[in-house]
């Protein structure tokens, strides 16, 4: 087995593919050691004692290393707990699947929506599906929509886009820009 790494845009995390599938639907991060014991693999990861966050893709893995962390020591250390649990067949999580995990629902809004914007909110959501979510899966992260208010557009960046140095540009030239030409109802987007 051989497993590719490619940077992202956030010099803190780097994308981990084992050439097969890591999540069958959905994703999932986990922030801190405690959200780790969910999954053995995060937990071996978050071990290291120089992991900061975990990101599961439907084919990659995100790690994020500790600010000062220098990767050349720590990423042969990732891919030997990475070759380690795909050649045994690990299960991800601690009961061999997600199902009875708790996750924080991604369509849980922070603001609360009018009836009235269902159609906004549903060109947003489509533009995020079709456009915004292949891109930011490619920097080794994902989005998560979280409300429509007001002409304000909520969303959290995960992975390797949530601490990542350019996140601010990417949600405001990036994210923004795209909802405003395609939703004229859009007049910002905002982290949540």
């Amino acid at each position: 087995m051989f497993i590719e790494t490619e940077t992202t845009p956030n010099p803190s995390s780097l994308k981990f593919l084992p050439g097969r599938p890591v999540m069958p639907t959905g994703t999932r991060e986990f922030a801190s050691p405690e959200a780790a014991a969910a999954s053995p693999l995060a937990e071996a990861l978050f071990d290291t004692g120089e992991v900061v966050n975990v990101f599961y893709g439907w084919n990659f893995i995100t790690v994020t290393a500790a600010p000062g962390v220098d990767w050349s020591a720590l990423k042969p250390q990732v891919v030997a707990i990475l070759l380690d649990h795909f050649v045994s067949e690990a299960p991800l999580f601690k009961g061999g699947s997600a199902d009875g995990i708790a996750v924080p629902p991604e369509d849980t809004p922070v603001v609360e929506e009018d009836e009235a914007d269902a159609e906004t909110v549903a060109a947003i959501n489509e533009l995020l599906e079709t456009r915004v979510r292949p891109a930011v899966a490619g920097d080794g992260g994902d989005i998560a929509y979280r409300g429509f208010k007001d002409g304000v557009v909520y969303l959290t960046l995960q992975g390797a886009c949530s601490g990542c140095p350019s996140s601010t540009a990417t949600l405001k030239q990036g994210i923004e820009s795209l909802l405003k030409h395609y939703v004229p109802e859009v007049v910002e987007v905002r982290a949540a």
